[in-house]
C-alpha cells in the first residue's frame, strides 16, 4: 500500500469512518419495538431514488386505491400520520392520493410518469434489515380449502372463531410509559394470565365443546398454512362457499416454523418455501405436531361477505396490496416497490425470478412482519397464487410517497 494513504488528512477522517461504518453495521440489532418512524424511514436523496416504472395494469392500481380510500374517509380528521420524521394529516393523505391518481392517467409515458413522481412527491426509503435499504419479501394469498360444517371422520381439525375470554389489555392504561402497548389475555381465579397457546388448543382441546367451530378440515396443515394467510375461502360439502377472515390472535410470539427446519437441517435454506414444508411434514408425520406447535401463535376468525380484508378492514388487491408494520410504516400508505417475484411450473418448482417494481399500498399487517426489514406481498386467491406466494422469497427496495408540501410565500 501506498504511503498516500497515510495522509494526516487519512488519518483524521479513519476513525471517522469506522465510526460510521460501525453504527451502519450495528444499527439494526436496536430491538424492532423500539424502533420509531423516523428511524424506520428516510427521505431518499437524489441518489437514492429508485426509477418509478410499474409492471402490472394500471387499473389494478386504481382499484387498489379506490378501496383504501373507504378506510381513509372511515378516520377522524385529527388523525395524524407519520412519515419518517414528518407529519401529516388524513386530509393531505387524500390530497396526495388524489394527485398520485391524476398524474397516472396525465402521464404520457413511463419517462414522464417517473419525472412527476420526483418532482411533486418525497420519497421515503425503509432502512431495511441491515441498514442499507435490504428488506425481505415473503408472499400471501387467499387459500381454497375443502371443509365441512359438521365434525365427521374425514372433517376433524376446526377453524375457530374469536373467544369471548379473550381480552386485550392496553398497558398505557396502567403505565404512561407503555403508552402503545398491549397483551392478550384470559382471567383465570381473578388474574390475568397468558392466552391459551397452539398446542393447548390443538391437542388438548381447550376450546372444544364451546360452539366456537365456524368449519372443519380434512387436514391440519391447511388449518396451519390458513392461520398463516389470515384469510380462505372455504368450500363446504354441500356446495356452498364461506369467506373466513381474520378476527383476532392469541397474543403468543410467532415463530417460524420454516426457519425451525432450516436450522435443524431439514430443509436447505434455498428450498425453502410452502411446498417444501408441507412435503416434509407429509413424509415425516410424526415430526407434525412437534413442528406445528413450534409455533404458539394461533388465529381466530370471523365470515366474512367478501374478502380477504386487510388490516384497513378493506379488500386487499392482488399484486398491489401488501403487509408491513404499521408501528413504523403509514397504514393505508402509497408505496413502491423493488424485488424479484418467483416464475414456478405447474407443480410449484421455481423455474427463474422475474424483476419488478411497482406502486402498492400498505393495506395489511402480520404476525411475521415486524420491522423495517419485511414485506409480505398479497399474490391473490387459488393455487397460482398459492405457488408464488409459497415460493416468494426475495430481498428488495420499499419506499413510501407523500406529496410534497407547498411552498407557503410571505
Amino acid at each position: 500500500m501506498s504511503d498516500r494513504f497515510f495522509s494526516p488528512f487519512w488519518n483524521f477522517c479513519l476513525p471517522l469512518f469506522l465510526i460510521s461504518f460501525l453504527a451502519g453495521c450495528f444499527y439494526y440489532y436496536k430491538p424492532t419495538g423500539e424502533l420509531s418512524p423516523s428511524e424506520a424511514l428516510k427521505k431518499a436523496g437524489w441518489w437514492g431514488r429508485p426509477y418509478f416504472n410499474d409492471d402490472l395494469d394500471k387499473e389494478s392500481l386504481l382499484t387498489a386505491i379506490e378501496k383504501n380510500n373507504e378506510f381513509l374517509n372511515r378516520l377522524p380528521a385529527n388523525m395524524v400520520f407519520t412519515y419518517g420524521d414528518q407529519q401529516f394529516s388524513v386530509e393531505d393523505v387524500k390530497e396526495s392520493f388524489r394527485h398520485f391518481i391524476s398524474i397516472i392517467k396525465e402521464s404520457k409515458d413511463g419517462l414522464d410518469l417517473n419525472y412527476r413522481i420526483i418532482r411533486d412527491f418525497d420519497i421515503y426509503s425503509s432502512i431495511g434489515f441491515d441498514n442499507r435499504e435490504n428488506v425481505l419479501f415473503t408472499g400471501y394469498y387467499e387459500p381454497i380449502i375443502k371443509g365441512n360444517f359438521e365434525k365427521t371422520e374425514d372433517y376433524q381439525y376446526p377453524v375457530y372463531g374469536k373467544p369471548n375470554d379473550l381480552i386485550k389489555v392496553n398497558l398505557g392504561d396502567f403505565r404512561r410509559n407503555l403508552k402503545g402497548k398491549r397483551i392478550i389475555a384470559r382471567i383465570d381465579n381473578g388474574a390475568v394470565i397468558p392466552y391459551h397457546d397452539r398446542k393447548s388448543i390443538d391437542r388438548f382441546g381447550f376450546l372444544s365443546g364451546r360452539g366456537l367451530e365456524i368449519a372443519w378440515l380434512s387436514d391440519p396443515l391447511d388449518v396451519f398454512f390458513l392461520h398463516i394467510q389470515g384469510s380462505g375461502i372455504i368450500e363446504m360439502t354441500d356446495g356452498s362457499k364461506i369467506n373466513v377472515n381474520y378476527a383476532a390472535a392469541n397474543g403468543r410470539e410467532y415463530r417460524s416454523i420454516g426457519r425451525l427446519l432450516i436450522e435443524e437441517g431439514k430443509i436447505p435454506k434455498e428450498a425453502m418455501s410452502m411446498k417444501a414444508i408441507r412435503d416434509y411434514l407429509k413424509s415425516h408425520p410424526e415430526e407434525m405436531e412437534r413442528v406445528l406447535f413450534y409455533n404458539e401463535s394461533y388465529v381466530f376468525f370471523r365470515v366474512v361477505e367478501q374478502g380477504p380484508i386487510g388490516s384497513t378492514g378493506v379488500p386487499m388487491t392482488a399484486g398491489r396490496s401488501i403487509a408491513s408494520d404499521a408501528r413504523i410504516f403509514p397504514k393505508g400508505g402509497l408505496a413502491f416497490i423493488e424485488t424479484e417475484i418467483p416464475v414456478t411450473d405447474v407443480k410449484g418448482n421455481v423455474k427463474d425470478w422475474k424483476k419488478i417494481s411497482r406502486f402498492v399500498v400498505a393495506q395489511d399487517a402480520g404476525g411475521a412482519i415486524k420491522g423495517p426489514g419485511r414485506v409480505d406481498i398479497f399474490f391473490g386467491t387459488g393455487e397460482e397464487a398459492a405457488k408464488m406466494a409459497g415460493a416468494m422469497n426475495r430481498e428488495g427496495r420499499l419506499f413510501f410517497l407523500i406529496k410534497k408540501r407547498e411552498r407557503k410565500s410571505f
